[in-house]
């Protein structure tokens, strides 16, 4: 039994690698397309909108092509402060579409995660964008972690992950990852790898299409009123741009507190930006890993620990950790903003949280200056692997929201300044100041949430 399957697999396996180079060079080729697009029609005559989206990120994007599925005739704009869509979290996620295994039974992020996995394997299969169905085991190395991935287990079920299986034994794990070790595992086959930049852009090219406009290099300065009462909201860049709109959607990732606040909202919850450091695996090495391989999670601990991710160009991603940014987007130790750093250490939540977890957040930091740890750790599950696979990778930031008290706020949080007086626009500008991971994976179930909420807000559904 075991050696049939094991040929099923290897042959499962030659086929994804031949599938791998064409799927490959069909990325590249989509991505400089869909880049070019985006590029050519980056300005428009018109400077009156009903609505301005302000983010380039998947949810952003996919939110605005959401309303005008649901609306052809609204005016909208997408604002984008970066030469590109997908710049910050989108682009430098590992790219893992996931099954939705973790999260609370009957939760809107379970419910959205599912929905969202759904959606995006059959929006790739439609647009002809490239993806792999690789799995993922989450691994048991230890008697007492089983306890918790029997939980797990069950959550997945009752979430209605599709085709869980629950996987005993050695033997049954190698079968599937061959160089792995564990007790037991889940395994989840539906769980795959895309390009997430190339489905934002694909995104964009849909919005394009259906008339929509997207400013790049448009970083917002402020919203202010307008003495146009038909567009009393003015979008005003830093450049000095200035685009006018009925209404305004938010969805500013790593500053969306910044831009909630802009407007009169609260200061909480606060965006605290965390890097996840990844290393590369060899190529050598890399070529022996099936799909991804993830560690039980430790319920202490607000991180799901390092684990083995493919990606789409053939690479192995291991990691992240999880350290403070010194900057918003400060993707290297030597990314410091001085004020932004300030503004970190002086928020009470972040002290608190700090405080709650400081040996933890120690460790991370001592991971990422001291390789050999993060090897270790991932020795648990590949114990073939030595340092001498490994090289530095890429880096991403997180944009995790913290209320006052510490706690990390786990759910979608939207904001709006409802107070009228004569010199505010808040009560026209609708704020999403949290859309929690998995965010990418549920981006298409996420747009379809946010344009209701907004367009119930403005009553835009049958507006001309």
């Amino acid at each position: 039994m075991i050696r049939n399957m094991t040929e099923i697999v290897c042959k499962t396996i030659k086929l994804h690698r031949s599938l791998w180079t064409n799927s490959s060079e069909k990325h590249q080729l989509l991505l400089r397309r869909l880049s070019t697009i985006i590029s050519n029609k980056n300005s428009s005559n018109r400077k009156h909108y009903d609505v301005v989206v302000v983010g380039g990120g998947i949810v952003g994007v996919a939110t605005a092509r959401e309303m005008k599925l649901r609306n052809p005739k609204l005016v909208i704009s997408i604002v984008e402060k970066e030469n590109a869509l997908a710049y910050h979290q989108t682009g430098n996620n590992s790219g893992v579409i996931h099954a939705g295994i973790y999260y609370k039974p009957g939760s809107l992020k379970a419910k959205l995660c599912v929905e969202g996995l759904h959606l995006a394997y059959k929006y790739c299969d439609a647009k002809n964008i490239p993806y792999r169905k690789v799995g993922k085991l989450i691994v048991a190395s230890t008697p007492s972690e089983g306890k918790t991935l029997l939980e797990l287990y069950e959550r997945g079920l009752q979430n209605k992950v599709p085709d869980l299986k629950l996987i005993k034994g050695q033997a049954a794990i190698k079968e599937i990852e061959p160089l792995c070790t564990g007790l037991q595992a889940i395994w989840s086959p539906h769980t795959g790898i895309v390009d997430w930049g190339l489905v934002t852009r694909s995104y964009g090219e849909d919005f394009l299409q259906g008339g929509g406009d997207i400013y790049l290099n448009f970083g917002v300065r402020s919203f202010q009123l307008s003495e146009d009462q038909d567009y009393p909201v003015l979008v005003v860049a830093k450049s000095g741009e200035v685009l006018k709109a009925k209404y305004v959607l938010t969805c500013g990732g790593l500053h969306s507190d910044q831009l909630a606040e802009s407007t009169g909202c609260s200061r909480s919850p606060r965006i605290i930006p965390f890097r996840g450091e990844y290393l590369l695996l060899n190529q050598e090495k890399a070529r022996l890993i099936n799909g991804n391989i993830y560690p039980v999670p430790d319920p202490r601990f607000p991180f799901l620990g390092v684990h083995f991710t493919p990606r789409m160009d053939g690479s192995v991603l291991l990691g992240p950790n999880a350290v403070l940014a010194f900057q918003r987007e400060g993707y290297r130790w030597t990314d410091v903003n001085v004020s932004e750093l300030i503004d970190v250490l002086s928020y009470p939540g972040f002290r608190k949280l700090a405080w709650k977890y400081a040996s933890a957040g120690l460790y991370e930091m001592v991971k990422s200056l001291y390789v050999p740890i993060q090897v270790k750790e991932l020795q648990k599950f590949v114990p073939s692997l030595t340092a001498d696979d490994i090289t530095k990778g890429p880096a991403g930031v997180r944009a995790q929201a913290l209320d006052e008290h510490g706690n990390l706020v786990d759910d979608f949080y939207f904001d709006m300044n409802r107070e009228k007086n004569g010199n505010s626009v808040g009560d026209r500008v609708y704020h999403c100041r949290n859309a929690p991971s998995p965010g990418a994976t549920s981006s298409l179930a996420i747009a379809r949430m946010i344009a209701g909420k907004f367009m119930d807000e403005f009553k835009l559904h049958n507006q001309t």
